[in-house]
């Protein structure tokens, strides 16, 4: 299949797995978005998340996607209400991420043909979330189950396509990948302030470039799962 006849959905599907994250843009106030966009982007990312709780987001998100294009598509996350998801799409996101099972919101996802993630935790709620038309289920929190209970979910929904979210580390992010997951994701996985404030934004893309190449060894030699 050529690149020009994927789906937006499919294009979303490769790109997230080709680099094994989607990283988060969470800050507390108004800031320079590009430049974190920018940052993340340097480090191999190609599908960025900006949660939907960072003041400005929809701005955000219209100018990360006017300036990369569909060199970096943007995801918005914690989407909670239909309208919402509306305005993201409209703004010129691509991914719509909730962090549960919001059936309205999958519903304009889809209705836009657009990905969704969504939240789910338990066996029930991906069941719920795949039922419903998720692209991919954002397991959160991922540190509550670890890594292995990325195999359970996978033994009984072995098509779903699982990425931990909350509690991924470089020292954790590999396991996860063997036990299942396609991806992971995170905010504070991906932005640590303390060296944000020390070393400025580099910071964040050496963070990023860490987690892609651990992600790359981790999935060339897969176990078998159960």
């Amino acid at each position: 299949m050529s690149r020009m006849e994927q789906t937006l959905k499919e294009r979303i599907i490769e790109k997230t797995k080709a680099t094994g994250i989607l990283p988060c843009i969470k800050l507390p106030r108004r800031d320079d978005y590009l430049a974190y966009a920018q940052a993340m982007y340097d480090g191999g990312a190609r599908i960025i998340e900006v949660t939907m709780t960072t003041p400005g987001a929809l701005d955000a998100i219209e100018a990360i996607s006017s300036h990369f294009g569909q060199e970096l598509l943007v995801a918005a996350g914690t989407v909670l209400d239909p309208a919402s998801a509306r305005e993201v799409l409209l703004h010129g996101g691509s991914v719509i991420v909730n962090p549960c099972v919001i059936d309205d919101v999958i519903d304009m996802a889809n209705r836009y043909s657009a990905p969704v993630f969504s939240g789910a935790f338990t066996a029930t709620e991906v069941f719920a979330a795949m039922r419903a038309g998720a692209t991919m289920v954002k397991v959160f929190p991922g540190a509550l189950g670890g890594p292995k209970y990325m195999t359970n979910l996978k033994m009984v929904f072995p098509d779903v396509n699982l990425i931990p979210s909350g509690g991924i580390t470089p020292d954790n992010a590999a396991e996860f990948i063997r036990c299942g997951a396609c991806a992971v994701s995170g905010a504070r996985t991906f932005m640590d302030f303390d060296a944000i404030g020390r070393e400025g934004l580099a910071s964040v893309t050496r963070q990023v470039r860490t987690f892609i190449d651990i992600i790359r060894e981790a999935k060339k030699d897969l176990p078998e799962l159960p």
